[in-house]
């Protein structure tokens, strides 16, 4: 069996509270479970029920700007995690799918999902290492500039 980690009070350590799970938009669930893995949806950076930026990468985002709503978008993937199995059953973050809204000819998708990226290693150090895509894409939800979704590998069911 995986030895039990204490993520919860790393992430206490960090100062980070992990929110209420973002409500679904549209007809699905934060996140399911399948064997020992957890599948999240695609999380936007909605924060207390809020979208905290709107807009497009190389038009009117800023790379900095993206690159945080990515960590909030990774936040709230972590918080349907959570919701579902609770932050400790987590052994290590396996994928990390991120989607940037982009203007034409921007090509910094791999640096705002940094965001995203760092912000999992900060929590789960080596077991943060995660393959990854970032993805250009005309449009997203709500008009959000950047959206996550990971896969995480959980302990067993008992």
């Amino acid at each position: 069996m995986a030895e039990t980690q204490n993520w919860s009070a790393r992430l206490a350590e960090l100062g980070i509270t992990l929110p209420s799970v973002v409500p679904p938009v549209a007809a699905y669930v934060p996140a399911v479970r399948t064997g020992n893995y957890v599948y999240t949806s695609g999380q936007l950076p909605i924060v207390e029920g809020t979208l905290t930026i709107a807009g497009k990468l190389g038009a009117n985002v800023s790379d900095e700007d993206a690159k945080a709503a990515a960590r909030a978008c990774a936040l709230n993937a972590l918080a349907a995690v959570d919701a579902l199995v609770g932050i400790d059953s987590v052994v290590r973050i396996v994928k990390v799918v991120g989607f940037v809204a982009s203007a034409e000819g921007f090509t910094g998708q791999p640096g705002v999902v940094n965001g995203a990226s760092e912000f999992l290693g900060e929590v789960f150090g080596d077991a943060g290492a995660h393959a990854r895509s970032a993805v250009g894409v005309a449009e997203l939800p709500l008009g959000a500039p950047v959206e996550v979704e990971l896969i995480a590998e959980v302990r067993p069911e008992s």
